[in-house]
């Protein structure tokens, strides 16, 4: 049986907290943020569908809020509508990111095919070719699951593939003494 050295524990718990890069994600497109730095969104289209409570951004979608960062081909954000109490008031209820997904915050960096948030469940799904990397420590899978509130994650393989597999690269701290 293989027992980790203290510094792959450290390791090991350094890549876990790199899904911790999605809870800002989760925060900010919730609207329970507290900043107040202004969302920024520009791509080369905006359409707006009120039928479906939805406005697509397509094209070189690149939504900013300080240093987080996403950017895809594509963007759709489904909100409720008001709720009566603030007149054009409404909150994101789910968003969804296609191709070419990328979400970066400080060192963090998650990639991959499509991006969902579930802004009820306060899930994020990073699916198709997931990775996500802090620094040099990097986790790949077919989907990566953040639950925001239980700061837990799951990562898995592709059951279609067969040989798809989770994979991680931790590069253990080294100690600056020696």
């Amino acid at each position: 049986m293989y027992f980790p050295s203290q510094s792959t524990r450290r390791a090991l718990q350094v890549l876990v907290l790199a899904m911790a890069g999605l809870i800002l994600l989760g925060v900010v497109l919730a609207g329970a943020t507290e900043s107040s730095e202004p969302i920024h969104i520009e791509a080369d289209r905006m359409i707006s569908q009120e039928h479906d409570n939805s406005v697509v951004f397509l094209g070189n979608v690149d939504a900013r809020q300080g240093d987080l960062v996403i950017r895809s081909d594509e963007m759709t954000v489904y909100y409720t509508k008001d709720d009566g109490k603030k007149k054009g008031a409404s909150r994101v209820r789910k968003l969804v990111c296609r191709k070419n997904v990328e979400i970066t915050q400080g060192d963090w960096l998650g990639t991959g095919n499509r991006m969902d948030y579930y802004a009820k469940d306060r899930k994020v799904i990073l699916s198709g070719d997931a990775k996500a990397w802090q620094g040099q420590n990097m986790v790949s899978g077919k989907t990566i699951t953040y639950y925001l509130d239980e700061g837990r994650s799951i990562v898995e393989k592709d059951r279609k593939a067969g040989s798809g597999r989770v994979k991680a690269v931790i590069h253990p701290e080294t100690d600056a003494r020696k």
